[in-house]
C-alpha cells in the first residue's frame, strides 16, 4: 500500500454514458439569507425528483463549522432523505471516520439500514472536514490522527456482519448492525485511500469535484492495489463531478459564477463563513488574475453548458476515467435551476 502506483495512465475499457449509473451529491448548501431548515427542505425535494429521474445514489457529505453547508450531522439527515423517497440508496459521501467511534457509527448506519433496509451506503474518509479546533470539539480527547484510519476501519467494519459468540467473553457489540450488511465505500481526493480501498476490495469513490488533478494517480493506485474480496471481485471507482447543466451554453455560464465565487472564497480561507450566493453577470472585478488562474485550475474537470455540450463534456470524462459511476454536484444557486441541471443530465444520459 506504500509507495506512487507504477505505470502511466492504465488504459480503460470504453463506456457508453447509457451503461454507467450516475448518482447525486449534495452538501445541502445554504444560500445567502437563507436558513439550514430551507437547505434541508431543498435536499429532499430534490432527492424526490432525482429518484424519479432515475439516479441510482444520493450522498450527503460531513462538513463542520461551515456557514453555507447544513449536512453536518450526516446520518440525520440521510434519515430524512430515506424517509422522504421510496427507492433510491441513501448515503454518506461521506461520513469523517476520525471525527466519530466506529462504534457510533456503526450504530446510526445499522438503524437506519434497518429502517430502509437494502438502500444505505456508508461512505468514509479520513479527513476531518473542518478546521483543527473544530475537529478538536468533535473530539474531546483529541482528533485522531488520519494514519489511525485504519485500524478504525477495521474496528468498524467488526460491527456489522454476523453476531460473536458472547458465551465465552463480553464483547463490544452494535445490536443494530449485528447481521446486518451496510456496503463500505472509502472515499478519498489522494492516493492513500485509494490504495487502501484496492487492498482491502472495496468501492472507492474519488473527489473529482475538488481535487480534479489527483484523479488519474488515484484510480490508478486503486485498479492497481485492487485485490478481490467478498465484497468485489473487480474494482468499482465511482467519481465526483461538478456539472452546471442548461438550456443553453450561455446560461450555464452565468449559473456557474456562483460555483466560482465558492472558490474564490475557498482559495482566500473564507469558506467557513462563505454561504452559496447568487450568479453574477461577469467574475471581472470580484477576483485578482491569480485567483482567476487558482480557481478556474480547481473547476477544470466541471461541465459547464448546454444540452449537447453536457453529453459531449460527459462522454468525455467518461472516456478519461472509466469511471464504473459518476456522482454529480451541482453548486446551483436558484432551486429550480439545480433541478432542471440535473434533469437535463437524465434526459442526454438515460438509463
Amino acid at each position: 500500500m506504500n509507495g506512487e502506483p507504477e505505470g502511466d495512465v492504465e488504459q480503460v475499457e470504453r463506456k457508453r454514458l447509457r451503461d454507467v449509473p450516475r448518482s447525486v451529491l449534495d452538501l445541502a448548501p445554504i444560500q445567502a439569507g437563507r436558513t439550514p431548515a430551507e437547505a434541508f427542505r431543498r435536499s429532499l425535494d430534490l432527492a424526490q425528483h432525482a429518484e424519479r429521474w432515475g439516479y441510482t445514489r444520493y450522498w450527503v457529505a460531513e462538513h463542520h463549522n461551515m456557514a453555507g453547508i447544513a449536512s453536518a450531522a450526516t446520518s440525520v439527515v440521510m434519515g430524512y432523505i430515506a424517509a422522504g423517497t421510496a427507492t433510491i440508496r441513501v448515503g454518506s459521501g461521506g461520513v469523517m471516520l476520525p471525527n466519530h467511534a466506529p462504534l457510533i457509527i456503526a450504530e446510526q448506519f445499522g438503524t437506519l439500514e434497518s429502517l430502509y433496509p437494502g438502500r444505505i451506503d456508508l461512505g468514509l474518509g479520513r479527513a476531518p472536514g473542518t478546521d483543527p479546533m473544530t475537529a478538536r470539539a468533535l473530539r474531546r480527547d483529541g482528533p485522531t490522527r488520519a494514519r489511525d484510519f485504519p485500524e478504525m476501519l477495521e474496528e468498524l467494519r467488526g460491527y456489522f456482519g454476523p453476531a460473536v459468540d458472547s458465551r465465552d467473553s463480553t464483547p463490544v457489540r452494535s445490536i443494530p448492525s449485528q447481521d446486518l450488511t451496510v456496503p463500505i465505500w472509502l472515499l478519498g481526493s489522494s492516493d492513500f485511500s485509494a490504495q487502501l480501498a484496492g487492498y482491502l476490495g472495496l468501492p472507492f469513490a474519488f473527489a473529482g469535484q475538488f481535487a480534479a488533478e489527483n484523479t488519474q494517480l488515484a484510480l490508478n493506485a486503486y485498479r492497481q492495489s485492487f485485490q478481490p474480496s467478498e465484497v468485489l471481485q473487480q474494482p468499482y471507482a465511482m467519481v465526483g463531478v461538478n456539472v452546471v447543466a442548461a438550456d443553453t451554453d450561455e446560461e450555464a455560464d452565468f449559473l456557474s459564477t456562483t460555483q466560482q465565487q465558492k472558490f474564490l472564497q475557498m482559495i482566500r480561507g473564507r469558506i467557513q463563513t462563505a454561504q452559496m450566493v447568487p450568479p453574477v453577470n461577469t467574475m471581472e472585478g470580484l477576483w485578482e488574475e491569480h485567483e482567476k488562474e487558482a480557481v478556474l485550475s480547481r473547476l477544470a474537470s466541471s461541465i459547464v453548458g448546454g444540452p449537447d455540450r453536457v453529453r459531449e463534456r460527459l462522454q468525455q470524462f467518461l472516456d478519461s476515467t472509466g469511471a464504473d459511476e459518476v456522482i454529480i454536484n451541482a453548486e446551483i444557486f436558484h432551486h429550480a435551476d439545480r433541478l432542471h441541471s440535473y434533469e437535463i443530465v437524465a434526459e442526454v444520459w438515460p438509463q
